[in-house]
């Protein structure tokens, strides 16, 4: 099969060795940069600082699709033009329209990281850290002009780790997918054939990230929720402890076995820049190497420490 793929960062290049490595041929790539970008500046940026994603392209000889959205006159020529069998997509933002897709009817195929219907959204990987699932995965489907809706072809499952952080399982994920693309292909005719529904009953949608998930609440979250949501916005986000109208970041945390009676957000302890915190359930973390979110703040004296965080002051 001669395949185009849409995509960018490490779905995207996963996707693009499997590819390589199969019996079927990768004939261009749309990447990100191409459609956010105003053209002069990608070009710059491609000389002077070039992205993981061009590098690859680069490396693998691989031909650089130049247009501005998927939903262009443009990029259906160059479907055509190129004979194009199917289009794989790896992460991407916008929604494809329907003349785009019946370019190549049941030739669209996206591949999400989670097994569908559950968790459909721009960040699936946080948020199955978030609610605690032992088990995620990868689902390859039909595209319809919805995120995330179209019918299942393919899905295989990834094992959530204890420790695993949003990243983390990102990479297994992508390595899931890029061992997975070549199948898929190899059996595409009896995969549309079979292909199943998604259950409306089942699904859940979240939309993305912002900073506002990023501030640790002690109030209303247990410890293990808290180091839960630290893991799980890592690489994205640094999570964030508010104190008195400022936010602090942290290097490092514990959760430890000492249990006091405090309302949930008291500094129970301090010492230099680690501070100890009680937690909805009684349960106290620790919190090293504090740094405030401020311009210069590695400058700022010990006493400043001193005077700006106090035993009883309540982390909310």
């Amino acid at each position: 099969m001669r395949v185009i793929l849409v995509g960018y960062g490490e779905m995207m290049r996963a996707l693009a060795l499997g590819i390589l490595n199969s019996r079927h041929k990768l004939v261009g790539v749309l990447r990100a940069q191409t459609v956010k970008q105003n053209k002069i500046l990608r070009l710059i940026n491609d000389y002077i600082k070039p992205s993981d994603d061009y590098i690859f392209l680069k490396t693998h000889s691989l031909f650089d699709i130049d247009v501005k959205s998927v939903n262009s006159k443009k990029f259906c020529k160059i479907i055509k033009d190129l004979n194009a069998d199917v289009v794989v997509v790896g992460s991407w933002s916008e929604k494809f329209s329907v003349h785009t897709l019946n370019t190549l009817p049941n030739g669209f195929i996206n591949v999400h990281p989670s097994l569908l219907p559950k968790y459909r959204g721009p960040n699936p990987y946080l948020q199955v850290i978030l609610h605690n699932e032992s088990m995620s995965g990868i689902t390859f489907h039909l595209m319809d002009v919805n995120y995330d809706t179209g019918a299942i072809l393919h899905q295989k499952e990834v094992r959530v780790l204890k420790d695993d952080t949003g990243g983390s399982l990102r990479m297994r994920c992508c390595d899931k997918a890029r061992n997975e693309i070549g199948f898929l292909l190899d059996n595409l005719p009896e995969r549309i054939m079979k292909q199943r529904s998604q259950s409306e009953p089942e699904s859940s949608y979240y939309s993305q990230i912002s900073l506002k998930d990023a501030v640790l609440d002690f109030e209303n979250e247990s410890p293990e929720e808290i180091e839960r949501r630290i893991r799980a916005l890592s690489p994205w986000l640094k999570c964030f402890i508010p104190i008195k109208g400022e936010f602090f970041s942290f290097r490092s945390y514990q959760i430890t076995k000492n249990k006091l009676n405090n309302p949930p957000g008291t500094i129970v302890n301090k010492s230099g820049n680690t501070i100890f915190i009680v937690c909805k359930n009684s349960t106290v973390m620790k919190f090293s190497e504090l740094k405030i979110n401020r311009p210069f703040s590695k400058y700022l004296s010990k006493l400043y420490w001193d005077k700006i965080i106090n035993i009883n002051d309540l982390a909310i």
